[in-house]
């Protein structure tokens, strides 16, 4: 593609020219949207809550690996990133660590597509989980030089709209193989086995599209052994958004409790796969582009809108729940649909945030720093979750709505991080 068209193009997925045209930082920007719409594709695809439960359900893998899913997921991919910024400081070029992490995510992907077609029964689901976590630790790898690839590759004011670009465009294929399951186009084991090694696939064609990145090196640190107490000690933004971020968690925890306040009124058809699929996919379609824009304005903003728009999603769908309409056929999706639209804006708001606010050369620990706290964050409050949920899932939900509203409050406190162009 000659210059003067990327140019033109990465401009207008930014919506801000370019006061001096730089082709450089134009094509940074496409090779971004095109591997992270790749990966965030392959996230969809491959997606614990959803699909893979359900592939371990129809392997005749007992319930306790499908339990298993997403805390293997979510802590993995959280949870190891204070020891990975250590090492991604001592590196030239960070966007090796982002490639590596592409690349064995991929593999990784292809074994479970493997598992689905070899194994049954326990030896899946330990196969699969095995996999899956293997897929986390890279995931991991890739979160964490992501933010400071990001940082020295794009400029500030446009990387909200190059990662909202980039969701949204996942966000649609995605929406189209939830309709294409809908309609009965695809069915049984073996299109969703296609689909997860269709995601190993865009896994390896991503990391070949960001090994192209144009990243200048970057002075190397000696090891310093990043210590949790001491990074968290030295910034007290950084310990405000992760006080944020921790009460936003309730935006990602709160979706299956909605599913289930459904499922006890009679609307059992919510929870079928394609369904909740499509409800996600619709949300981040229409709404990732529209946050990163908003977030390349005031990404605190964007967190305090999000928080409390999340807070109102649930307090519609627990009303809807006391008066006895959630088995409606439109109005518990619609309040689901609102509800994944306000985490899409937490999505966006906390990782532009985050790049903005984080000094050169220091993103990769903050994020690793911020990371390792909201990965305990979310175990603790998933514990708290199942807790409360003995005494109902109303009581659930109200507690993540007043999470989210209390998050979307203290937003307000955060410092307003500068544009720069």
């Amino acid at each position: 593609m000659p210059d003067t068209l990327q140019i033109a193009t990465f401009e207008r997925i930014t919506g801000k020219p370019q006061k001096t045209p730089d082709a450089g930082e134009a094509r940074n920007g496409l090779r971004h949207v095109a591997a992270l719409a790749m990966t965030k594709l392959s996230d969809g695809l491959i997606d614990p809550k959803l699909v893979l439960s359900w592939l371990l359900t129809t392997l005749g893998a007992p319930a306790l690996y499908a339990g298993a899913l997403v805390p293997i997921r979510e802590a993995g991919a959280l949870l190891p990133q204070l020891f990975l910024a250590d090492r991604l400081e001592r590196m030239a070029l960070r966007k090796r660590m982002w490639v590596a992490g592409s690349v064995i995510q991929g593999l990784a992907a292809l074994m479970i597509a493997l598992a689905g077609m070899t194994l049954t029964g326990a030896a899946a689901g330990l196969a699969i989980c095995a996999a899956l976590a293997v897929l986390a630790l890279a995931r991991a790898a890739s979160s964490v030089a992501y933010k400071e690839v990001l940082g020295k590759t794009v400029a500030q004011s446009r990387r909200g709209a190059v990662t909202g670009m980039a969701g949204s465009l996942a966000s649609a294929l995605i929406f189209v193989f939830a309709v294409l399951m809908i309609l009965g186009a695809l069915q049984g084991r073996a299109a969703i086995i296609a689909a997860v090694a269709l995601a190993g696939g865009l896994w390896l064609s991503a990391a070949l599209t960001f090994w192209r990145i144009e990243e200048a090196p970057s002075q190397s640190s000696a090891p310093q052994g990043l210590r949790f107490w001491s990074v968290l000690g030295e910034s007290a933004p950084l310990r405000r958004y992760i006080m944020v971020r921790g009460l936003l968690v309730s935006t990602a925890l709160a979706p299956p409790y909605l599913v289930v306040l459904a499922q006890q009124a009679g609307a059992a058809g919510l929870s079928r796969l394609g369904v909740m699929v499509l409800a996600s996919a619709a949300a981040a379609f229409l709404s990732s582009y529209v946050w990163g824009r908003l977030a390349d304005r005031s990404a605190r903003w964007v967190l305090m809108l999000s928080g409390v728009a999340g807070g109102a999603a649930l307090v519609a769908a627990l009303g809807l729940d006391l008066v006895g309409l959630a088995g409606e056929a439109l109005l518990m999706p619609l309040a689901l649909f609102a509800l994944m639209i306000a985490y899409h804006g937490v999505r966006q708001g906390r990782s532009v945030y985050l790049v903005d606010m984080a000094p050169e050369g220091k993103r990769g620990r903050y994020g690793a720093v911020a990371n390792t706290a909201i990965g305990t964050i979310l175990l603790g409050a998933g514990a708290i979750g199942g807790g409360v949920s003995l005494i109902g899932t109303q009581a659930v939900v109200a507690v993540f709505a007043v999470m989210a509203f209390a998050g979307g409050a203290l937003a307000l406190t955060l410092d307003e991080v500068g544009r720069a162009e």
